[in-house]
């Protein structure tokens, strides 16, 4: 069977799964994932998960950190153990494994971080679980995960081992788990993915490539939110792309990609793409762009995080509160590197409410001192009545929260969207 048919074949049936399990519920609602052993947390309370002590796990996983340390290598042993006990669940997994673990590690840290919040932490488990979905992740994975934890705190802590350890680790997935499956029940009406058929494809770099796709069905998606993408020469390897324009009524959607490097999904996607090749899309993630908040906007882009900037402004230029001002700084190293500024320019001249500022190392203006584009936004103007929304690579994410944040604009209104592993 070749591999278009056998993709179709398991395409069928997903979608029959997802069907027989929609009627189940209807006719015979029932928890899908029952937790019975004895260390399990107690079911969540009325507000949610007021049942779980997050914050005892969190110091006691804290307090002999060091016996597993460090997670590369328990994680490593994990999956080893797993796909050794039940080598059937690796093909749920790409064939390079290392982007996978490096995923796990920042999720393991990311979760007991916020473990003493458990409200909190259980609405971003939520949202990953909804998006598990596409992965064909089923709860009795969730048991063989648990299982895998279970042999690599042993084998990390050997004879330091103890039981308190253990049951932290196992009591924190477990209150993942829950959180994770509630978040996929929740979208059972919702697809896992969409099919998204190329209708566009245009090198703008050597390394770097605007790509127009048509989903066949609604793609339920606000601007400045992103999704995952899945190449079909790459089955189930999953990268996060945000969407580069505001949603359109013929269901055509835009990405901006970057080739990061030889043999992943953006190599894929920039050098051997073209148009009619089909991708798989995850379900539309993040919170970049607040709703109904009429206050004035300052946008920081760097690099393809121009892509859910341009889809702000687009909304914005449907459906702008009255009297609302947008200044959008882009950054790149040269001119040559504004991919996307002839669009961005037309539209500014047309709209009298979007100030546009390129921020270059080669004769853009206005240049800040070495051409951060952190310090050229710090040094425009005083943002401290704005919301921000800054999209771009992590430091400079950082560089210019700290910046606004020094500046008097309060971190509640600096947004910028989290990039989480997955289990």
């Amino acid at each position: 069977m070749d591999t278009t048919s056998t993709t179709a074949e398991y395409d069928r049936l997903i979608a029959r799964h997802h069907a027989m399990r929609l009627r189940r519920q209807i006719l015979a609602p029932a928890p899908s994932f029952p937790i019975a052993p004895e260390d399990a947390p107690s079911p969540p309370g009325a507000d949610g998960h007021s049942g779980y002590d997050g914050a005892a796990d969190r110091r006691l996983i804290l307090r002999d950190l060091a016996l597993v340390a460090p997670f590369d290598e328990l994680i490593d042993h994990l999956y080893t153990f797993m796909f050794s006990r039940r080598p059937f669940l690796r093909a749920l997994f790409p064939e390079s494994m290392e982007f996978q673990q490096a995923h796990l590690e920042r999720m393991f840290e990311y979760v007991i971080e916020r473990l003493d919040r458990p409200d909190e932490l259980a609405e971003t488990l939520a949202r990953l679980g909804r998006d598990h979905r596409k992965l064909g992740v089923r709860p009795v994975h969730y048991e063989a995960f648990e299982e895998a934890l279970r042999e690599a705190v042993r084998h990390r802590a050997g004879s330091r081992w103890h039981a308190g350890l253990e049951a932290a680790w196992v009591r924190m997935l477990r209150f993942a788990v829950r959180s994770m499956v509630a978040g996929a029940e929740a979208a059972l009406t919702e697809p896992p993915y969409w099919h998204a058929t190329v209708v566009g494809h245009e090198r703008r770099r050597h390394d770097l490539a605007v790509l127009r796709v048509r989903t066949g069905e609604p793609y339920p998606y606000r601007a400045g939110q992103y999704g995952t993408v899945e190449h079909p020469a790459l089955p189930h390897t999953w990268r996060q792309y945000s969407m580069g324009c505001a949603p359109r009524a013929d269901n055509e959607l835009e990405f901006h990609v970057r080739r990061t490097g030889p043999g992943g999904v953006s190599a894929a996607l920039v050098g051997s793409t073209v148009v009619g090749d089909r991708l798989r899309l995850g379900p539309p993630r993040g919170t970049l762009m607040p709703e109904d908040d009429t206050r004035d906007l300052l946008l920081v882009a760097g690099g393809t995080g121009l892509a859910p900037m341009k889809a702000i402004v687009e909304r914005l230029a449907e459906h702008r509160p009255r009297g609302q001002r947008v200044h959008l700084f882009v950054g790149a190293r040269s001119r040559d590197e504004l991919y996307d500024w002839p669009a961005l320019a037309e539209l500014g001249l047309r709209k009298p409410w979007l100030e546009l500022v390129p921020v270059t190392e080669d004769g853009g203006a206005p240049i800040a001192p070495g051409g951060r584009l952190a310090e050229a936004v710090g040094r425009a103007a005083d943002w401290s009545e704005h919301r921000a929304c800054v999209s771009g690579p992590a430091g400079l994410v950082d560089e210019v929260r700290t910046r606004l944040a020094a500046a008097g604009l309060p971190a509640a209104r600096i947004h910028h969207d989290p990039v989480l592993g997955r289990f």
